[in-house]
């Protein structure tokens, strides 16, 4: 391929992006950045590849989706990147039961992807806005859909069935799984970090940030993770509730009076860590609080995190490496530790002093299960399956 690879993540009042150089094996990053306050004071900020900045300045008020898009476009234009750009790659967080890997957008594709707007509403028509977008801007640009779906796509079956009737099933009605990107990654990134012989065992990857899930891997290949049919299950996340009895679903609408609407305004907005604390969904905020309610917060999220591994260790058959990862995995010490102090039951004994340094091995040596500290790259991962598809298309 010839040209650069720009990649797009398109959030709710966000986009991030970051230009990847498609001529170059290794896909080096070229710069990034995002635009923030979509909807608002509009600013965009950019960065070189050395970290330096190159613009960060308010672009707009009250900007919408399309509008950002197209300050992103124009600026782009004017310092002449856009002209070295070969093709876009999207995050793109659905990909139903028809994706099992990215896929050149066509009117077709984008047509099947609106379809499940429903099972994940809190990105899937935000990621789509942003190639709905760059097609009216640019329609001569070839564009990428990635799915953090795909990943968990041949996972046992077993490990994607709900117990209802097969119909549901075959319409459906699943565990798909979610952040795929970060797990995909990982799986490329595991053996030169922490050995091809361990990576290729028994390892379970805890993806903590905002939004939160765990994957367990076995010879680098997804058997079951935490998150299911939407992005709502397994962990609490920063405003979502994560595992949820289905009951209570129906108990808020029968009992309280609630709408679906309301159910879903709750579950997806106003739970996980700010429901429990009514403080903040920044782990940061909450570690760095007196309050007994966010200490509250922080011993749930914890505790559900151990639940899930002990869950995920039986689905493996035992547990060789634990893996951290994403914004709250990656840099937050406090919540490592108090994981590993849970996890005890796994032979786990954490390296205090390394765990301080962020890794990025953190246990001891005598430690029955081995535990890491991995950076994860989705966006690299979007720039290398949209490099592939155009080669693939070419060829």
């Amino acid at each position: 391929m010839k040209g650069d690879v720009l990649v797009l993540n398109s959030g709710s009042s966000s986009i991030k992006f970051g230009l990847y150089d498609g001529e170059e094996p290794a896909l080096p990053l070229l710069g990034h950045g995002q635009i923030e306050g979509i909807n608002g004071q509009t600013r965009l900020s950019a960065f070189d590849r050395n970290g330096e900045s190159v613009i960060d300045e308010v672009v707009g008020d009250g900007l919408d989706h399309g509008q950002a898009m197209a300050a992103l476009v124009e600026w782009g234009r004017q310092r002449e990147v856009a002209r070295d750009i070969a093709a876009v790659g999207h995050r793109v967080v659905h990909g139903g039961t028809l994706f099992d890997g990215p896929v050149l957008v066509t009117d077709a594709v984008l047509a099947e992807l609106k379809k499940l707007d429903p099972l994940a509403p809190l990105h899937q028509p935000h990621n789509l806005a942003g190639v709905a977008t760059l097609t009216e801007l640019q329609p001569e640009m070839p564009q990428v859909a990635c799915f953090d779906t795909a990943f968990h796509r041949h996972v046992p079956e077993l490990a994607q069935r709900f117990a209802l009737p097969r119909k549901y099933h075959d319409a459906g009605v699943r565990r798909y799984g979610f952040h795929g990107l970060s797990y995909e990654y990982m799986a490329q990134a595991l053996p030169d970090i922490i050995g091809p012989t361990l990576a290729s065992g028994r390892v379970i990857v805890a993806h903590l940030g905002n939004g939160a899930s765990m994957c367990a891997l076995r010879n680098l290949k997804s058997v079951d993770t935490t998150m299911g049919f939407t992005a709502l299950d397994g962990l609490p996340m920063g405003t979502r509730c994560g595992n949820l009895d289905p009951g209570v679903g129906l108990y808020l609408q029968d009992e309280w009076g609630m709408s679906s609407a309301e159910v879903s305004e709750l579950l997806y907005y106003r739970s996980g860590l700010l429901g429990v604390s009514g403080i903040s969904n920044d782990m940061r905020t909450l570690l760095a609080s007196e309050e007994l309610a966010a200490q509250e917060a922080i011993d749930l999220y914890v505790y559900r995190i151990n639940r899930e591994l002990g869950a995920l260790t039986a689905a493996l058959g035992g547990l060789d490496a634990l893996v951290f990862t994403a914004g709250i995995g990656q840099y937050s010490a406090p919540i490592r530790e108090k994981v590993c102090a849970l996890a005890g039951w796994a032979g786990i004994k954490l390296d205090a002093a390394a765990n301080e340094q962020h890794g990025p091995c953190i246990s001891t040596k005598d430690s029955a299960t081995s535990v890491w500290v991995v950076p994860t790259n989705e966006e690299w991962m979007i720039a290398r399956h949209t490099r592939d598809v155009l080669n693939s298309a070419a060829g």
